[in-house]
């Protein structure tokens, strides 16, 4: 070999180094460095040489995707001279030797090779794919590093469970759960934009977690149809929130309306009525009767409707409507009354003149309540004018008495009258 170069093979470096240190303190006597001084001087040289060469280095760096995703993992080469670059995977199989495939996985590509950087793209990445991957440079020692592959699972699908079916006052149980997350999903419940609070519990499935939040409400009648959310947050949803919106089912028992014409029916007047049933579950059907009665004969049901045609006075009564499911039974009434064509003139014309009667009433109380004030007011003057008078009186007497009977006891009285 020549002095001073570089063999591709690390032990022929050794052997090289030293011939060239022999040779370089036979160059330094011929410049006129002396013995030893000269060896030492070629010795600090060679030495740098020798460092530059042999200071190869590889450097790997972690790497986090979501399961299904893609991973990209980089070897970085420092001095790279051409020595063998083998990628392992975690089960220390090797991937790549030196740019060629040696396992035949077709995810795996190699998709950069240079003097920088090994670069490997990993596509449709499983859980089992989650681990260490070793970059190994093979010089005069064995360099690695190893890139670890953190592969996250969001929650896939959230479902609501209902221990019992809700019905009016009393208590609900919801259980929102996600079976399969990597770290373990936060679930949180919300109603009307404010946080319910529940019992969380997690449990660990080999690297995975199932994760469940109960809660415990009071329902009524009202709640039924409202809207309820379970949320979960998980570090692959990059801030996003999962949600599932489950909408209360809360059973009751029925409420019935009869809906009538308004205003007096007259004979030969047709008179329907609509019976209106709300009710949690809905009842399917109504029953028509009348009190202590029959219904007409010629009166019609066609579900929720009755209708009576051409009304006559044999048809007055209470008319009822009834309806059920298994939480109960309600019903409403109908009184009909049916007028002669007199009657009805008497009962419309009645409806101003009760309004024109109750204004009149008012204005009456209150003329009256004023002429109170007046007669009240006059009475207490009236009589303040009386007690003064009367005060006048006496002393005019007293006067007269002492001016008649000369006593001299009431010259001051007879003088004060003068």
């Amino acid at each position: 070999n020549k002095p001073g170069a570089r063999s591709r093979a690390s032990g022929e470096l050794r052997y090289c180094v030293w011939d060239s240190l022999t040779i370089s303190s036979t160059m330094a006597a011929e410049i006129g460095v002396v013995g030893i001084h000269g060896i030492y001087v070629a010795w600090i040289v060679l030495l740098s040489i020798s460092t530059q060469v042999s200071g190869q280095a590889v450097a790997a760096e972690n790497v986090t995707v979501v399961e299904g995703g893609t991973a990209e993992i980089n070897c970085k080469l420092q001095n790279y001279d051409g020595s063998i670059v083998v990628i392992q995977n975690p089960a220390r199989q090797t991937l790549f030797f030196n740019g060629t495939r040696a396992l035949k996985d077709e995810r795996f590509q190699l998709v950069a090779f240079t003097r920088k950087v090994v670069k490997i793209m990993l596509s449709d990445v499983k859980l089992e794919d989650e681990g260490g991957y070793f970059c190994q440079l093979y010089t005069d020692d064995t360099h690695h590093q190893i890139a670890i592959l953190t592969v996250l699972v969001p929650p896939a699908n959230l479902s609501v469970a209902v221990k019992q079916q809700p019905v009016e006052g009393q208590d609900v149980e919801l259980t929102c759960s996600v079976d399969r997350t990597k770290p373990a999903a936060t679930i949180h419940w919300f109603k009307d934009r404010k946080e319910i609070k529940g019992a969380v519990s997690r449990q660990q499935n080999d690297k995975t977690f199932s994760v469940a939040n109960t809660i415990r409400i009071h329902v009524e009648r009202q709640n039924d149809g409202e809207t309820i959310t379970c949320e979960a947050s998980h570090p692959a949803l990059n801030r996003q929130k999962k949600q599932l919106h489950h909408i209360l089912d809360v059973q009751y028992s029925p409420t019935v309306k009869l809906q009538h014409p308004p205003g007096v029916l007259r004979e030969g007047d047709n008179l329907g009525l609509k019976c209106t049933v709300k009710g949690n579950p809905q009842p399917t059907s109504v029953t028509w009767s009348r009190l202590n009665d029959t219904l007409p004969a010629h009166s019609d049901i066609q579900g929720d409707v009755l209708t009576i045609p051409a009304l006559s006075m044999l048809d007055n009564g209470t008319y009822i409507c009834e309806a059920s499911n298994i939480h109960g039974r309600a019903s409403d009434q109908y009184i009909l009354v049916v007028y002669d064509p007199g009657a009805i003139v008497e009962a419309h014309t009645s409806t101003p003149y009760a309004i024109i009667g109750g204004i009149l009433a008012v204005l009456v109380f209150a003329l009256i309540c004023v002429l109170i004030v007046m007669v009240w007011c006059s009475v207490r003057q009236k009589g303040s004018y009386l007690t003064h008078e009367a005060s006048g009186l006496d002393e005019h007497g007293e006067a007269r008495e002492a001016f008649l009977n000369g006593n001299e006891t009431h010259k001051r009285k007879e003088e004060f009258f003068i």
